[in-house]
């Protein structure tokens, strides 16, 4: 979980972009999330595919209902989310000796990719993060092989920093800085 200090979560008001409302998750997410998480596209990059039945079975009936995870809705449905959490110390891939960097996740249902969301999703929530951490930088880790993730990582402003191997695949590692202003 991200620690936000003095600042609030949820945001004020969910965070809107043209196309894009960025929101806390609601009861009525629950059967995206589940196809979320049972898609084999989805997991391709992730560990794989979760059990549909498992998830329906286990599931709470609002998932991601924690500070720094965002539900990604277009007219009034869920098509993905994004996260930003606090990179735990044990792992690899930092910028600062002590770790807890604010790590950027995403994750999108199949038939939202294509269109631009996830760089329009993740803008968003980095630029709320940008207003309400300023001197905070933001990191990523993805699979190398994953394409896609790549692209949006240089789209987004992220840096290589290392790459490494965890979760029998290589990971790209990179760092988002914050912007200082200039003077």
């Amino acid at each position: 979980m991200i620690e936000l200090g003095a600042v609030a979560w949820p945001p004020p008001t969910p965070l809107r972009t043209e196309r894009l409302v960025l929101r806390q998750s609601e009861a009525r997410d629950r059967a995206a999330f589940i196809d979320l998480f049972a898609s084999p596209e989805v997991g391709t990059y992730v560990g794989g595919a979760r059990p549909r039945a498992e998830l329906e079975r286990t599931g709470p009936a609002v998932p991601g209902r924690r500070p720094g995870f965002f539900v990604i809705d277009v007219d009034g449905a869920m098509i993905g989310m994004v996260t930003l959490d606090r990179r735990g110390p044990e792992r690899r891939g930092h910028v600062r000796p002590e770790g807890g960097e604010v790590e950027l996740g995403y994750m999108f249902l199949p038939e939202a990719w294509g269109h631009g969301y996830a760089g329009e999703a993740c803008t968003a929530a980095l630029d709320w993060l940008a207003d309400a951490l300023p001197d905070e930088p933001v990191v990523l880790c993805t699979q190398s092989a994953n394409d896609r993730a790549m692209r949006l990582a240089a789209k987004l402003g992220f840096t290589e920093v290392e790459r490494f191997e965890e979760f029998g695949a290589e990971q790209w590692f990179g760092v988002r800085s914050p912007v200082t202003p200039s003077g």
